[in-house]
């Protein structure tokens, strides 16, 4: 059974005890208005007859009388002993039980029931009249009892249709209710299908499954933008790794060749491989820091970004021994993954530390949750400073160096999953300013 169907029938269902409820209720409040009126009736008969001397009361009560049906009420008179009087030309007894005979004997009061005599439906009062006797009266409940059996089938037959439009209703309501989640649904099984990610859901209104929807929306261009940028990463992996694969290769056959070369040759050719070697290595492993970064990030804890960054300045100078690191480090605690900043920090001192002449400074700074890493090169050309933090991206002047372009994209990447930023400058007496600000909880 289809959730649609199940809706339905809840909705028909619910509305359905509404209805049976509401005709329950109607029923008995009409019954207890038809009711009470003969109830009223028979009281005032009582009242009547209780003020009447005895002499009245033996003419009205024993007298020629209306019959079992009749609308004046049926009389008859019930001794303390059992015996009973009616008038002449009523022969049909009223029932006499316990409680009747309490009455005439003056242990009970004044009660009404009900009694079925000869196929008539009767309510009878029963009420003292003096020592040792007590009257019954009774009227007949037919025309009572006959508007009840007309309204019964009138609510039966409502219930009935009621139930019937509610069902009918429950499965408009159901469908126009549940179209969101058809319509989510089906693009569902249509991105299963087919792998496309760029499907999307139109979303009218403001509710809890419009709501719903924009975030499968919001979910699948998440997911496409993910899909692209793997694709992008992978497109400019296997570019960048084509060209030092294709020399790997071609040094190799020639090492490889049947033709012994002279060692002199020998020795360029095997430096090559290595430094080949290196080069991808490098590339690979920045590869494989991107795809983490892109994955869940571990959780971050306190961390002192001026004693991360002399460490990593420490091991850049013992890599870059020809350039040197002036240092202003404050006291700064942010949140965050040790590792990764480290890795972005250090990525940001070796970048400075290339583009440094021999025997050039790089100036660090740290301060207000900010790493601040300055040198003294050639600087970065203004058309390539939009550019400089995208993958692969190398300007012109670099392509001549050793590197992989993905260096700074780990700069960024980091800074971007710690709620930061990072932003390069040009400062005007030459050389690249690189700020990389994070969210600092405390500083000096």
């Amino acid at each position: 059974m289809s959730f649609r169907t199940r809706l339905a029938l809840a909705a028909a269902a619910a509305v359905a005890l509404a209805v049976v409820l509401s005709s329950v209720v109607g029923y008995v409040v009409v019954r207890s208005q038809l009711r009470a009126e003969v109830d009223t009736a028979l009281r005032g008969r009582a009242e009547e007859i209780s003020h009447l001397p005895p002499d009245m009361v033996a003419r009205a009560l024993l007298g020629p009388g209306p019959g079992l049906g009749g609308a004046e009420g049926y009389p008859q008179v019930v001794q303390a002993n059992g015996r009973t009087a009616r008038p002449r030309d009523a022969d049909i007894p009223l029932p006499v039980t316990d409680r009747v005979l309490d009455v005439a004997r003056g242990d009970r009061g004044t009660f009404l029931t009900d009694a079925e005599v000869q196929g008539t439906h009767l309510r009878v009062i029963t009420f003292p009249y003096a020592p040792g006797y007590a009257v019954q009266v009774a009227r007949p409940l037919t025309e009572a009892d006959h508007t009840l059996n007309r309204l019964r089938t009138f609510l039966i037959l409502i219930a009935l249709a009621g139930i019937g439009l509610a069902a009918a209703l429950g499965l408009i309501v159901a469908r126009a209710a549940l179209a969101p989640v058809r319509r989510l649904t089906e693009a569902t099984e249509n991105v299963t299908e087919t792998g496309d990610l760029s499907e999307r859901i139109q979303v009218d209104g403001s509710d809890e499954l419009s709501r719903l929807a924009s975030r499968f929306n919001t979910m699948l261009a998440a997911l496409e933008a993910s899909a692209r940028a793997q694709r992008q990463l992978v497109a400019d992996a296997s570019h960048e790794l084509r060209t030092p694969l294709t020399s790997l290769r071609t040094n190799i056959e020639v090492l490889a060749g049947k033709r012994r070369l002279p060692e002199q040759d020998r020795e360029p050719l095997l430096s090559d491989v290595v430094e080949q070697l290196d080069e991808m290595t490098t590339l690979i492993a920045e590869l494989i820091e991107l795809a983490h970064g892109d994955g869940q990030p571990r959780e971050p804890e306190e961390v002192r970004l001026d004693v991360l960054t002399a460490d990593a300045v420490e091991r850049t100078r013992r890599n870059r021994p020809g350039v040197t690191f002036k240092t202003e480090l404050t006291e700064s605690v942010v949140d965050g993954v040790p590792a990764t900043l480290e890795r972005a920090i250090g990525n940001l001192l070796d970048n400075a530390a290339k583009w440094s002449p021999p025997g050039g400074e790089v100036e660090v700074a740290v301060r207000d949750g900010e790493v601040t890493v300055r040198d003294h090169g050639p600087g970065i050309d203004e058309d390539d400073l939009p550019y400089v933090f995208d993958r692969f991206y190398r300007s012109a002047a670099a392509r001549g160096m050793p590197g992989s372009g993905l260096g700074l994209a780990i700069v960024r990447q980091v800074a971007e999953a710690h709620g930061g930023v990072v932003t390069a400058e040009r400062p005007d007496d030459g050389g690249t300013l690189m700020r990389f600000r994070l969210n600092g909880r405390a500083n000096s």
